[in-house]
Protein backbone atom coordinates (compact mmCIF):
# COMPACT_ATOMS: atom_id res chain seq x y z
CA UNK A 1 0.00 0.00 0.00
CA UNK A 2 1.40 3.57 -1.07
CA UNK A 3 2.42 5.27 1.84
CA UNK A 4 2.76 9.02 0.61
CA UNK A 5 0.16 10.52 -1.96
CA UNK A 6 1.68 11.44 -5.47
CA UNK A 7 -0.98 14.08 -5.77
CA UNK A 8 -0.61 17.60 -4.01
CA UNK A 9 -2.90 18.91 -2.29
CA UNK A 10 -4.45 22.64 -3.34
CA UNK A 11 -7.72 22.30 -1.56
CA UNK A 12 -5.88 23.29 2.07
CA UNK A 13 -4.91 27.03 -0.23
CA UNK A 14 -7.86 27.87 -1.64
CA UNK A 15 -10.62 24.84 -2.29
CA UNK A 16 -12.32 24.61 -5.93
CA UNK A 17 -9.10 25.00 -8.19
CA UNK A 18 -9.41 27.19 -10.87
CA UNK A 19 -13.44 27.44 -10.11
CA UNK A 20 -12.54 28.51 -6.47
CA UNK A 21 -15.24 31.02 -5.39
CA UNK A 22 -12.68 32.11 -2.49
CA UNK A 23 -9.91 32.75 -4.74
CA UNK A 24 -11.68 34.68 -6.43
CA UNK A 25 -12.77 37.06 -3.45
CA UNK A 26 -8.76 37.29 -2.58
CA UNK A 27 -8.23 38.52 -6.19
CA UNK A 28 -11.27 40.43 -5.79
CA UNK A 29 -9.78 42.16 -2.39
CA UNK A 30 -6.17 42.54 -3.51
CA UNK A 31 -7.22 44.29 -6.56
CA UNK A 32 -9.05 46.89 -4.35
CA UNK A 33 -6.29 47.10 -1.78
CA UNK A 34 -4.01 47.87 -4.58
CA UNK A 35 -6.08 50.62 -6.28
CA UNK A 36 -6.71 52.31 -2.59
CA UNK A 37 -2.56 51.74 -2.09
CA UNK A 38 -1.56 52.99 -5.27
CA UNK A 39 -4.65 55.95 -4.72
CA UNK A 40 -2.67 56.86 -1.46
CA UNK A 41 0.81 57.03 -2.32
CA UNK A 42 -0.34 59.32 -5.21
CA UNK A 43 -1.80 61.63 -3.02
CA UNK A 44 1.05 61.40 -0.47
CA UNK A 45 3.54 64.13 -0.72
CA UNK A 46 7.26 63.85 0.30
CA UNK A 47 8.36 63.99 4.00
CA UNK A 48 9.95 67.36 4.54
CA UNK A 49 9.98 66.57 8.84
CA UNK A 50 11.20 63.84 10.68
CA UNK A 51 7.98 63.74 12.20
CA UNK A 52 6.57 62.86 8.74
CA UNK A 53 8.86 59.54 8.59
CA UNK A 54 6.24 57.53 10.28
CA UNK A 55 3.96 57.82 7.50
CA UNK A 56 6.71 56.50 5.52
CA UNK A 57 6.88 53.79 8.06
CA UNK A 58 3.21 52.85 7.16
CA UNK A 59 3.77 52.58 3.79
CA UNK A 60 6.36 50.43 4.13
CA UNK A 61 4.34 48.00 6.22
CA UNK A 62 1.60 48.28 4.17
CA UNK A 63 3.65 47.13 1.19
CA UNK A 64 4.82 43.82 2.66
CA UNK A 65 1.38 43.03 3.60
CA UNK A 66 0.80 43.12 0.20
CA UNK A 67 3.39 41.70 -1.14
CA UNK A 68 2.46 38.32 0.45
CA UNK A 69 -0.93 38.10 -1.32
CA UNK A 70 0.91 38.60 -4.51
CA UNK A 71 2.99 36.29 -4.05
CA UNK A 72 0.54 33.65 -2.82
CA UNK A 73 -1.57 34.84 -6.03
CA UNK A 74 1.13 33.91 -8.07
CA UNK A 75 1.87 30.93 -6.66
CA UNK A 76 -1.58 29.10 -6.56
CA UNK A 77 -2.21 30.14 -10.50
CA UNK A 78 1.64 28.18 -11.13
CA UNK A 79 0.37 25.27 -9.54
CA UNK A 80 -3.01 25.02 -11.48
CA UNK A 81 -1.30 25.44 -14.91
CA UNK A 82 1.46 23.38 -14.19
CA UNK A 83 -0.94 20.09 -13.10
CA UNK A 84 -2.86 20.31 -16.18
CA UNK A 85 -1.90 22.53 -19.11
CA UNK A 86 -5.38 22.22 -20.89
CA UNK A 87 -6.81 24.33 -17.63
CA UNK A 88 -8.42 27.57 -19.61
CA UNK A 89 -10.06 29.20 -16.39
CA UNK A 90 -6.21 28.38 -14.95
CA UNK A 91 -4.73 30.43 -17.77
CA UNK A 92 -7.86 33.55 -17.30
CA UNK A 93 -6.49 33.68 -13.98
CA UNK A 94 -2.74 33.66 -14.79
CA UNK A 95 -3.80 37.28 -16.90
CA UNK A 96 -5.32 38.87 -14.01
CA UNK A 97 -2.39 38.00 -11.53
CA UNK A 98 -0.13 38.91 -13.92
CA UNK A 99 -2.52 42.43 -14.07
CA UNK A 100 -1.83 41.83 -10.37
CA UNK A 101 1.89 41.78 -10.16
CA UNK A 102 2.21 44.50 -12.75
CA UNK A 103 0.07 46.88 -10.19
CA UNK A 104 2.20 46.06 -7.43
CA UNK A 105 5.17 46.90 -9.17
CA UNK A 106 3.28 50.21 -9.85
CA UNK A 107 3.00 50.49 -6.29
CA UNK A 108 6.50 50.04 -5.10
CA UNK A 109 7.82 52.15 -8.07
CA UNK A 110 5.81 54.81 -6.41
CA UNK A 111 7.60 53.90 -2.90
CA UNK A 112 10.84 54.02 -4.81
CA UNK A 113 10.41 57.35 -5.92
CA UNK A 114 9.19 58.68 -2.01
CA UNK A 115 12.65 56.76 -1.06
CA UNK A 116 14.72 58.76 -3.31
CA UNK A 117 13.20 62.09 -2.46
CA UNK A 118 14.26 61.32 0.91
CA UNK A 119 16.93 64.28 1.82
CA UNK A 120 20.17 62.33 2.75
CA UNK A 121 19.12 63.26 7.09
CA UNK A 122 15.68 61.99 6.93
CA UNK A 123 16.77 58.96 4.76
CA UNK A 124 19.37 58.22 7.78
CA UNK A 125 16.76 58.78 10.40
CA UNK A 126 14.34 56.81 8.57
CA UNK A 127 16.89 53.51 8.98
CA UNK A 128 17.05 54.67 12.80
CA UNK A 129 13.76 53.90 13.56
CA UNK A 130 13.16 50.57 15.27
CA UNK A 131 10.44 49.48 12.75
CA UNK A 132 12.49 49.24 10.21
CA UNK A 133 15.90 48.62 11.45
CA UNK A 134 15.93 44.93 10.17
CA UNK A 135 15.03 45.99 6.45
CA UNK A 136 17.98 48.43 6.20
CA UNK A 137 19.96 46.33 3.58
CA UNK A 138 16.27 45.96 1.47
CA UNK A 139 15.34 49.73 2.09
CA UNK A 140 19.27 51.01 0.99
CA UNK A 141 19.16 48.42 -2.07
CA UNK A 142 15.68 49.49 -3.48
CA UNK A 143 16.82 53.19 -3.54
CA UNK A 144 20.39 52.72 -5.11
CA UNK A 145 18.75 50.19 -8.14
CA UNK A 146 15.58 53.16 -8.29
CA UNK A 147 18.72 55.38 -8.68
CA UNK A 148 19.79 53.13 -12.06
CA UNK A 149 16.33 53.43 -13.24
CA UNK A 150 13.80 55.87 -15.12
CA UNK A 151 11.55 57.84 -13.51
CA UNK A 152 8.48 56.71 -11.68
CA UNK A 153 5.93 57.62 -14.48
CA UNK A 154 8.33 55.44 -17.01
CA UNK A 155 8.70 52.58 -15.41
CA UNK A 156 5.30 52.36 -14.44
CA UNK A 157 4.42 52.28 -18.61
CA UNK A 158 6.70 49.70 -18.77
CA UNK A 159 5.33 47.83 -16.63
CA UNK A 160 2.00 48.79 -17.48
CA UNK A 161 3.20 47.43 -21.23
CA UNK A 162 4.93 44.32 -19.96
CA UNK A 163 1.71 42.50 -19.09
CA UNK A 164 0.58 42.13 -22.82
CA UNK A 165 3.75 42.88 -24.25
CA UNK A 166 6.62 41.14 -22.66
CA UNK A 167 5.36 38.41 -20.16
CA UNK A 168 2.76 37.64 -23.15
CA UNK A 169 5.62 36.05 -25.07
CA UNK A 170 6.33 33.82 -22.05
CA UNK A 171 2.78 32.73 -22.28
CA UNK A 172 2.86 31.99 -25.82
CA UNK A 173 5.39 29.94 -25.06
CA UNK A 174 3.62 27.77 -22.44
CA UNK A 175 0.77 27.67 -24.30
CA UNK A 176 2.59 26.04 -27.29
CA UNK A 177 4.48 23.57 -24.50
CA UNK A 178 1.20 22.84 -23.73
CA UNK A 179 -0.43 21.50 -26.42
CA UNK A 180 2.50 19.52 -27.70
CA UNK A 181 2.77 15.70 -27.60
CA UNK A 182 5.18 13.03 -28.83
CA UNK A 183 4.27 9.75 -29.98
CA UNK A 184 5.39 6.28 -29.04
CA UNK A 185 5.26 3.16 -29.53
CA UNK A 186 4.50 0.70 -26.46
CA UNK A 187 3.20 -2.82 -25.96
CA UNK A 188 1.98 -2.47 -29.38
CA UNK A 189 0.31 0.55 -28.83
CA UNK A 190 0.50 4.50 -30.12
CA UNK A 191 0.73 6.78 -27.12
CA UNK A 192 0.70 10.42 -26.80
CA UNK A 193 3.57 11.74 -24.55
CA UNK A 194 3.19 15.01 -22.72
CA UNK A 195 7.07 16.58 -23.39
CA UNK A 196 7.63 16.11 -19.64
CA UNK A 197 6.71 12.31 -19.82
CA UNK A 198 8.94 12.32 -22.94
CA UNK A 199 11.75 13.94 -21.76
CA UNK A 200 11.84 11.32 -18.93
CA UNK A 201 12.50 8.72 -21.47
CA UNK A 202 15.51 10.50 -22.62
CA UNK A 203 16.72 9.13 -19.12
CA UNK A 204 15.86 5.17 -20.16
CA UNK A 205 18.60 2.32 -19.37
CA UNK A 206 17.87 1.35 -22.98
CA UNK A 207 20.34 3.44 -25.51
CA UNK A 208 18.02 2.79 -28.50
CA UNK A 209 15.36 4.22 -26.88
CA UNK A 210 16.91 7.09 -25.74
CA UNK A 211 18.33 7.45 -29.20
CA UNK A 212 14.67 7.27 -30.57
CA UNK A 213 13.42 9.62 -28.40
CA UNK A 214 15.79 12.20 -28.98
CA UNK A 215 15.60 11.74 -32.53
CA UNK A 216 11.83 12.61 -31.93
CA UNK A 217 12.23 14.89 -29.37
CA UNK A 218 14.34 17.08 -31.78
CA UNK A 219 11.78 16.95 -34.40
CA UNK A 220 8.80 18.02 -31.93
CA UNK A 221 10.76 21.13 -31.00
CA UNK A 222 11.62 21.45 -34.57
CA UNK A 223 8.18 21.46 -35.92
CA UNK A 224 7.21 24.63 -33.55
CA UNK A 225 11.07 26.26 -33.86
CA UNK A 226 9.09 29.43 -35.97
CA UNK A 227 7.05 29.76 -33.07
CA UNK A 228 9.75 29.62 -30.07
CA UNK A 229 11.86 32.02 -32.37
CA UNK A 230 9.24 34.38 -32.11
CA UNK A 231 8.18 34.29 -28.35
CA UNK A 232 12.22 34.38 -27.48
CA UNK A 233 12.96 37.46 -30.15
CA UNK A 234 10.40 39.13 -28.88
CA UNK A 235 10.67 38.49 -25.50
CA UNK A 236 14.24 39.65 -25.68
CA UNK A 237 13.76 42.63 -27.90
CA UNK A 238 11.76 43.93 -25.19
CA UNK A 239 13.94 43.41 -22.52
CA UNK A 240 16.43 44.82 -24.34
CA UNK A 241 14.59 48.51 -25.23
CA UNK A 242 14.11 48.88 -21.25
CA UNK A 243 17.78 48.26 -20.95
CA UNK A 244 18.39 50.85 -23.78
CA UNK A 245 16.01 53.35 -22.31
CA UNK A 246 17.65 52.99 -19.08
CA UNK A 247 20.92 53.45 -20.17
CA UNK A 248 22.48 50.19 -19.60
CA UNK A 249 24.63 48.89 -21.71
CA UNK A 250 25.37 45.46 -20.04
CA UNK A 251 23.23 42.25 -20.50
CA UNK A 252 24.18 41.54 -17.44
CA UNK A 253 23.57 44.45 -15.24
CA UNK A 254 20.08 43.34 -14.31
CA UNK A 255 21.11 39.52 -13.67
CA UNK A 256 24.07 40.81 -11.48
CA UNK A 257 21.86 43.26 -9.69
CA UNK A 258 18.99 40.56 -8.99
CA UNK A 259 20.92 37.74 -7.89
CA UNK A 260 23.08 40.30 -5.75
CA UNK A 261 26.51 39.41 -6.44
CA UNK A 262 29.85 41.27 -8.31
CA UNK A 263 30.36 40.30 -12.19
CA UNK A 264 34.21 39.51 -11.06
CA UNK A 265 32.97 36.87 -8.65
CA UNK A 266 30.59 35.65 -12.28
CA UNK A 267 33.98 35.86 -13.98
CA UNK A 268 36.37 33.99 -11.50
CA UNK A 269 33.81 31.32 -11.10
CA UNK A 270 33.68 30.65 -14.94
CA UNK A 271 37.16 30.93 -15.49
CA UNK A 272 37.98 28.43 -12.49
CA UNK A 273 35.43 25.76 -13.83
CA UNK A 274 36.84 25.95 -17.48
CA UNK A 275 40.42 26.10 -16.20
CA UNK A 276 38.85 22.09 -14.57
CA UNK A 277 37.27 21.37 -17.53
CA UNK A 278 39.88 18.41 -18.52
CA UNK A 279 39.10 16.36 -15.42
CA UNK A 280 35.24 16.20 -16.62
CA UNK A 281 36.11 15.59 -20.13
CA UNK A 282 37.71 12.62 -18.37
CA UNK A 283 34.90 11.13 -17.14
CA UNK A 284 32.89 11.88 -20.53
CA UNK A 285 35.80 9.79 -22.13
CA UNK A 286 35.35 6.77 -19.46
CA UNK A 287 31.98 6.91 -19.56
CA UNK A 288 31.54 6.75 -23.60
CA UNK A 289 34.18 3.78 -23.00
CA UNK A 290 31.60 2.13 -20.82
CA UNK A 291 28.75 2.45 -23.07
CA UNK A 292 31.32 1.30 -25.71
CA UNK A 293 30.79 3.93 -28.13
CA UNK A 294 33.29 6.54 -29.24
CA UNK A 295 31.60 9.30 -27.94
CA UNK A 296 28.54 9.89 -25.85
CA UNK A 297 25.68 11.47 -27.49
CA UNK A 298 23.74 14.33 -26.37
CA UNK A 299 21.02 11.58 -24.59
CA UNK A 300 23.61 9.10 -23.44
CA UNK A 301 25.62 12.46 -21.03
CA UNK A 302 22.92 11.70 -18.32
CA UNK A 303 22.03 8.12 -19.14
CA UNK A 304 22.78 5.18 -16.51
CA UNK A 305 25.31 2.72 -17.26
CA UNK A 306 23.67 -0.29 -16.48
CA UNK A 307 20.19 -1.68 -17.89
CA UNK A 308 20.35 -3.24 -14.38
CA UNK A 309 19.34 -0.10 -12.26
CA UNK A 310 16.91 -0.32 -10.09
CA UNK A 311 13.68 2.08 -9.85
CA UNK A 312 13.20 3.83 -6.54
CA UNK A 313 9.51 3.31 -5.43
CA UNK A 314 8.32 7.35 -4.35
CA UNK A 315 7.46 6.08 -0.97
CA UNK A 316 11.20 4.67 -0.48
CA UNK A 317 12.52 8.31 -2.16
CA UNK A 318 10.77 10.14 0.01
CA UNK A 319 11.60 7.82 3.42
CA UNK A 320 15.16 8.09 2.30
CA UNK A 321 14.94 11.65 1.69
CA UNK A 322 14.22 11.92 5.52
CA UNK A 323 16.38 9.87 6.84
CA UNK A 324 19.99 11.33 5.18
CA UNK A 325 18.26 14.72 6.31
CA UNK A 326 18.42 13.45 9.57
CA UNK A 327 21.88 12.89 9.98
CA UNK A 328 22.39 16.47 9.44
CA UNK A 329 19.81 18.45 10.18
CA UNK A 330 16.47 16.60 12.24
CA UNK A 331 14.61 20.07 11.57
CA UNK A 332 15.03 19.71 8.33
CA UNK A 333 14.13 16.10 8.16
CA UNK A 334 10.88 16.69 10.43
CA UNK A 335 10.50 19.82 8.24
CA UNK A 336 10.26 16.98 5.21
CA UNK A 337 8.21 14.44 6.61
CA UNK A 338 5.65 16.99 7.24
CA UNK A 339 5.67 18.01 3.53
CA UNK A 340 4.76 14.13 2.39
CA UNK A 341 2.85 13.82 4.72
CA UNK A 342 0.28 16.70 4.29
CA UNK A 343 0.65 16.34 0.79
CA UNK A 344 3.07 18.98 -0.30
CA UNK A 345 4.01 17.14 -3.46
CA UNK A 346 2.76 16.66 -6.66
CA UNK A 347 4.51 13.49 -8.32
CA UNK A 348 2.46 11.94 -10.38
CA UNK A 349 3.29 10.59 -13.65
CA UNK A 350 0.54 11.73 -16.05
CA UNK A 351 -0.56 13.42 -19.04
CA UNK A 352 -1.41 17.18 -19.06
CA UNK A 353 1.18 17.86 -16.64
CA UNK A 354 4.20 20.58 -18.06
CA UNK A 355 7.93 19.40 -17.86
CA UNK A 356 10.25 20.31 -15.29
CA UNK A 357 10.13 20.83 -11.87
CA UNK A 358 9.74 23.80 -9.03
CA UNK A 359 9.04 24.87 -5.44
CA UNK A 360 6.83 27.60 -5.10
CA UNK A 361 5.65 29.26 -1.71
CA UNK A 362 2.62 30.41 -0.41
CA UNK A 363 3.63 33.42 2.31
CA UNK A 364 -0.13 33.46 4.05
CA UNK A 365 -0.17 29.71 4.46
CA UNK A 366 3.40 29.52 5.64
CA UNK A 367 3.42 26.36 3.36
CA UNK A 368 5.02 25.56 -0.54
CA UNK A 369 4.47 23.08 -3.01
CA UNK A 370 6.71 20.96 -4.75
CA UNK A 371 6.02 20.12 -8.48
CA UNK A 372 8.17 17.14 -10.74
CA UNK A 373 7.11 14.07 -12.76
CA UNK A 374 8.36 11.42 -10.73
CA UNK A 375 9.25 7.75 -12.58
CA UNK A 376 11.44 6.36 -10.23
CA UNK A 377 14.88 7.28 -11.65
CA UNK A 378 17.92 8.44 -9.51
CA UNK A 379 17.65 11.54 -11.26
CA UNK A 380 14.27 11.92 -10.16
CA UNK A 381 15.22 11.24 -6.43
CA UNK A 382 17.45 13.94 -7.13
CA UNK A 383 14.84 16.40 -7.98
CA UNK A 384 13.05 15.63 -5.15
CA UNK A 385 15.44 16.21 -2.91
CA UNK A 386 16.27 19.36 -4.48
CA UNK A 387 12.99 20.86 -4.16
CA UNK A 388 12.62 19.96 -0.46
CA UNK A 389 15.67 21.88 0.17
CA UNK A 390 13.93 25.15 -1.40
CA UNK A 391 10.91 24.64 0.49
CA UNK A 392 12.88 24.04 4.21
CA UNK A 393 14.95 27.54 2.76
CA UNK A 394 11.88 29.41 2.98
CA UNK A 395 9.83 27.49 5.94
CA UNK A 396 13.45 28.89 7.93
CA UNK A 397 12.44 33.02 6.65
CA UNK A 398 9.00 32.39 7.56
CA UNK A 399 9.06 34.80 10.59
CA UNK A 400 10.89 37.32 9.01
CA UNK A 401 9.86 40.78 6.83
CA UNK A 402 8.57 39.95 3.92
CA UNK A 403 11.17 42.46 1.82
CA UNK A 404 14.03 40.94 4.01
CA UNK A 405 12.36 37.38 2.55
CA UNK A 406 13.02 37.68 -1.25
CA UNK A 407 16.30 35.92 -1.42
CA UNK A 408 18.03 35.53 -4.81
CA UNK A 409 17.99 32.73 -7.21
CA UNK A 410 21.81 31.98 -6.65
CA UNK A 411 21.45 31.42 -3.13
CA UNK A 412 17.86 29.74 -3.45
CA UNK A 413 19.87 27.12 -5.71
CA UNK A 414 22.26 26.68 -2.84
CA UNK A 415 19.61 25.35 -0.36
CA UNK A 416 18.53 22.93 -3.33
CA UNK A 417 21.47 21.63 -4.18
CA UNK A 418 22.66 21.19 -0.21
CA UNK A 419 19.86 19.23 0.36
CA UNK A 420 20.83 16.94 -3.31
CA UNK A 421 24.20 16.72 -2.23
CA UNK A 422 23.14 15.26 1.45
CA UNK A 423 21.34 12.41 0.02
CA UNK A 424 23.56 12.03 -2.90
CA UNK A 425 26.65 11.76 -1.24
CA UNK A 426 25.14 9.04 1.45
CA UNK A 427 24.00 7.13 -0.95
CA UNK A 428 27.28 6.12 -2.50
CA UNK A 429 28.26 5.77 0.92
CA UNK A 430 26.05 3.23 1.44
CA UNK A 431 25.88 1.37 -1.76
CA UNK A 432 26.24 -2.43 -0.86
CA UNK A 433 28.39 -3.26 -3.86
CA UNK A 434 30.77 -1.63 -6.31
CA UNK A 435 28.64 -1.85 -9.18
CA UNK A 436 26.07 0.12 -7.13
CA UNK A 437 28.79 2.52 -6.01
CA UNK A 438 29.47 3.47 -9.47
CA UNK A 439 26.07 3.75 -10.43
CA UNK A 440 25.51 6.03 -7.50
CA UNK A 441 28.67 7.92 -8.66
CA UNK A 442 28.00 8.42 -11.88
CA UNK A 443 24.56 10.00 -11.34
CA UNK A 444 26.55 13.02 -9.07
CA UNK A 445 28.86 12.75 -11.96
CA UNK A 446 25.94 13.72 -13.94
CA UNK A 447 24.71 16.21 -11.89
CA UNK A 448 28.23 18.21 -11.59
CA UNK A 449 28.48 18.21 -15.89
CA UNK A 450 25.15 19.79 -16.03
CA UNK A 451 26.48 22.36 -13.97
CA UNK A 452 30.00 22.70 -15.41
CA UNK A 453 29.34 22.55 -19.03
CA UNK A 454 25.39 22.61 -19.58
CA UNK A 455 24.60 25.13 -17.62
CA UNK A 456 27.88 27.08 -19.04
CA UNK A 457 26.61 26.37 -22.83
CA UNK A 458 23.22 28.25 -22.10
CA UNK A 459 25.11 30.66 -20.25
CA UNK A 460 27.09 31.35 -23.94
CA UNK A 461 24.14 30.88 -25.75
CA UNK A 462 22.35 33.67 -23.99
CA UNK A 463 25.20 36.14 -23.54
CA UNK A 464 25.66 35.56 -27.53
CA UNK A 465 22.24 35.96 -27.98
CA UNK A 466 21.58 38.86 -26.89
CA UNK A 467 24.62 40.41 -28.75
CA UNK A 468 23.07 39.38 -31.87
CA UNK A 469 19.17 40.23 -30.81
CA UNK A 470 20.80 44.07 -30.55
CA UNK A 471 21.26 44.10 -34.21
CA UNK A 472 18.00 42.83 -34.76
CA UNK A 473 15.93 39.56 -34.81
CA UNK A 474 17.78 36.23 -35.03
CA UNK A 475 16.81 33.41 -37.11
CA UNK A 476 15.81 29.67 -36.02
CA UNK A 477 19.18 28.44 -38.35
CA UNK A 478 21.18 31.34 -36.29
CA UNK A 479 19.57 30.30 -33.10
CA UNK A 480 20.24 26.41 -33.77
CA UNK A 481 23.94 27.28 -34.85
CA UNK A 482 24.53 29.80 -31.59
CA UNK A 483 23.00 26.68 -29.61
CA UNK A 484 25.41 24.05 -31.08
CA UNK A 485 28.59 27.06 -30.65
CA UNK A 486 27.93 27.14 -27.56
CA UNK A 487 27.08 23.16 -26.44
CA UNK A 488 30.08 22.34 -28.25
CA UNK A 489 32.72 25.01 -26.36
CA UNK A 490 31.03 24.31 -23.33
CA UNK A 491 31.63 20.42 -23.76
CA UNK A 492 35.08 21.13 -24.66
CA UNK A 493 33.36 19.37 -28.36
CA UNK A 494 33.61 16.06 -26.49
CA UNK A 495 29.90 14.84 -27.40
CA UNK A 496 29.03 12.78 -30.30
CA UNK A 497 26.02 14.56 -31.34
CA UNK A 498 24.03 17.46 -29.75
CA UNK A 499 20.44 19.60 -29.30
CA UNK A 500 20.21 22.28 -31.70
CA UNK A 501 16.80 23.00 -30.76
CA UNK A 502 17.61 23.17 -27.06
CA UNK A 503 16.88 27.02 -27.02
CA UNK A 504 13.35 25.86 -27.67
CA UNK A 505 13.29 23.13 -25.41
CA UNK A 506 14.51 24.56 -22.14
CA UNK A 507 11.92 27.07 -20.71
CA UNK A 508 14.19 28.84 -18.78
CA UNK A 509 15.52 30.60 -21.74
CA UNK A 510 11.58 32.15 -21.98
CA UNK A 511 11.07 32.75 -18.53
CA UNK A 512 10.28 36.50 -18.42
CA UNK A 513 10.53 37.41 -14.57
CA UNK A 514 14.32 36.13 -14.54
CA UNK A 515 17.25 36.85 -17.13
CA UNK A 516 19.34 34.61 -17.33
CA UNK A 517 18.28 31.61 -15.77
CA UNK A 518 21.31 30.04 -15.57
CA UNK A 519 24.41 30.67 -13.88
CA UNK A 520 22.88 30.63 -10.67
CA UNK A 521 22.19 27.22 -10.41
CA UNK A 522 26.31 26.75 -10.83
CA UNK A 523 26.99 29.27 -7.85
CA UNK A 524 24.08 27.16 -6.08
CA UNK A 525 26.28 24.28 -6.76
CA UNK A 526 29.64 25.23 -5.86
CA UNK A 527 28.54 26.95 -3.04
CA UNK A 528 27.24 24.78 -1.32
CA UNK A 529 29.92 22.57 -1.78
CA UNK A 530 31.71 24.83 0.79
CA UNK A 531 28.85 24.43 3.22
CA UNK A 532 28.67 20.73 2.70
CA UNK A 533 32.13 20.21 3.48
CA UNK A 534 32.18 22.84 6.62
CA UNK A 535 28.91 20.32 7.24
CA UNK A 536 30.85 17.81 7.25
CA UNK A 537 33.09 19.21 9.75
CA UNK A 538 30.89 19.93 12.57
CA UNK A 539 27.72 17.30 11.91
CA UNK A 540 24.48 18.36 13.20
CA UNK A 541 26.26 21.00 14.99
CA UNK A 542 26.30 22.58 11.74
CA UNK A 543 22.31 23.01 11.48
CA UNK A 544 21.63 25.93 13.67
CA UNK A 545 24.39 27.84 11.59
CA UNK A 546 22.80 26.85 8.22
CA UNK A 547 19.61 28.13 9.51
CA UNK A 548 21.29 31.58 9.93
CA UNK A 549 23.37 31.44 6.99
CA UNK A 550 19.87 30.79 5.17
CA UNK A 551 17.96 33.73 7.12
CA UNK A 552 20.90 36.16 5.84
CA UNK A 553 20.44 35.22 2.08
CA UNK A 554 17.23 37.94 1.69
CA UNK A 555 19.28 40.46 2.90
CA UNK A 556 22.99 40.28 2.12
CA UNK A 557 25.47 40.67 -0.84
CA UNK A 558 26.49 37.11 -1.80
CA UNK A 559 30.31 38.24 -1.16
CA UNK A 560 29.21 39.59 2.12
CA UNK A 561 27.55 36.59 2.69
CA UNK A 562 30.20 34.10 2.10
CA UNK A 563 32.16 36.26 4.38
CA UNK A 564 30.38 36.25 7.30
CA UNK A 565 29.39 32.64 7.63
CA UNK A 566 32.11 31.25 5.47
CA UNK A 567 35.07 32.89 6.00
CA UNK A 568 35.53 33.15 2.50
CA UNK A 569 36.49 35.54 -0.06
CA UNK A 570 34.35 34.53 -3.61
CA UNK A 571 36.15 37.55 -6.34
CA UNK A 572 39.03 34.92 -5.79
CA UNK A 573 39.53 31.47 -7.25
CA UNK A 574 40.63 29.82 -4.51
CA UNK A 575 37.19 29.19 -3.16
CA UNK A 576 35.71 28.19 -6.53
CA UNK A 577 39.03 25.73 -7.08
CA UNK A 578 38.45 24.18 -3.87
CA UNK A 579 34.87 23.43 -4.53
CA UNK A 580 35.64 21.79 -7.81
CA UNK A 581 38.06 19.83 -6.12
CA UNK A 582 35.73 18.03 -3.99
CA UNK A 583 33.90 17.07 -7.44
CA UNK A 584 37.16 16.15 -9.04
CA UNK A 585 37.96 13.72 -6.44
CA UNK A 586 34.26 11.23 -7.24
CA UNK A 587 35.72 11.62 -10.81
CA UNK A 588 39.12 9.79 -9.64
CA UNK A 589 36.77 7.22 -7.79
CA UNK A 590 35.15 6.66 -10.90
CA UNK A 591 38.10 6.48 -12.59
CA UNK A 592 39.44 3.43 -10.31
CA UNK A 593 36.25 1.74 -9.72
CA UNK A 594 35.69 1.22 -13.31
CA UNK A 595 39.48 0.55 -14.66
CA UNK A 596 39.02 -2.58 -11.76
Amino acid sequence: MQQFSQVWDLETIFPGGSESDRFQSFLGELEADLASFQKDLNEKTQPKTEDELFGVVHVIVRAQEISKRVRESGAFVSCLTAQNTKDEEAKLLTGRVKQLSSSYSSVMTSIDELLLGLSDDLWKRLLELDELSPLTYNLEERRRLANDKLSGDKEKLIQSLSVDGYHAWGDVYNTIVGRMTIEVEEDGEVKSLSVGQAANKMSSKDRETRQAMAGKWEKAWGDEAELFANTLNHLGGFRLQTYKARGWDNVLKEPMDINRMDQKTLDVMWKTIEDNKPTFTRYLKRKAELLGVEKLDWSDVSAPLTSEVEEVSYDDAATMIVQQFETFSPKMAAFSKKAFEERWVEAESRSGKRPGGFCTSFPVKEQSRIFMTYDGSASNVATLAHELGHAYHQHVMNDLPQMAQRYAMNVAETASTFAEMIVADATVKQATSEKAKVQLLDDKLNRAVAFFMNIHSRFLFETRFYEERKKGLVSVHRLNELMLEAQKEAYCDELGSYSPHFWASKLHFHITGVPFYNFPYTFGYLFSMGIYAKAAEEGTAFEESYIDLLRDTGRMQVEDLAKKHLDVDLTESEFWQKAIDLVAKDVETFIDLTEK
